[in-house]
């Protein structure tokens, strides 16, 4: 799956971040690496489900002689070492409302399918991305229209946490926005 507005507006916003890094659903790896190129002082954990795009992200890591970088296979948060606790975490999830007659076979279906209303994975990541943040950190979420955002932010509320819009960009038939996630 090549990296298109939702990668390139989330590359936006988390370019320059500093610290300790982690993205979930890595994919090409054109976020993670692109901070890691960027802030040669950071540790950038990229992880993602398929191997596919794992493989494509070491490429790109070797290509760019990153060594700043730990690439590995995880389905969501489940092979992040618990002990880990990250400075910011970083998220675009697939989002598409996906019914189960249009879910393609492969690798390629985790890049788009949110499931029937395109929650899927992110009421999986949002239940979850607490345990591996340090109370000051900050998550950067990619975000759709087409997923009920004011059901996102009730959730991260109700769990202690604001929420800021940083940008949005309209696209074909949703709008796209990169969602700042803090600890109130």
């Amino acid at each position: 799956y090549e990296p298109a507005e939702d990668s390139f507006l989330l590359i936006k916003y988390t370019k320059n971040l500093k610290g300790k890094i982690l993205e979930i659903g890595c994919g090409s790896g054109v976020v993670c690496l692109t901070n890691a190129l960027k802030n040669p002082n950071n540790f950038v954990f990229a992880c993602d489900r398929s191997k596919d795009a794992l493989k494509l992200t070491r490429e790109n890591a070797k290509l760019n002689q990153l060594k700043n970088i730990k690439i590995f296979q995880s389905n969501m948060f489940s092979k992040v070492p618990k002990s880990e606790k990250f400075d910011y975490i970083i998220f675009n999830p697939p989002y598409l409302p996906t019914l189960k007659e249009e879910q393609l076979k492969g690798n390629l279906n985790y890049a788009f399918d949110g499931g029937k209303d395109g929650r899927k994975v992110l009421d999986i990541f949002l239940e979850n991305f607490d345990k591996f943040l340090k109370p000051t950190g900050a998550v950067f979420l990619l975000h759709s229209s087409l997923n009920d955002t004011q059901k996102t932010i009730d959730v991260l509320s109700k769990k202690g946490f604001s929420v800021s819009l940083l940008g949005e960009e309209s696209c074909f038939f949703e709008k796209l926005m990169v969602l700042k996630i803090k600890k109130v």
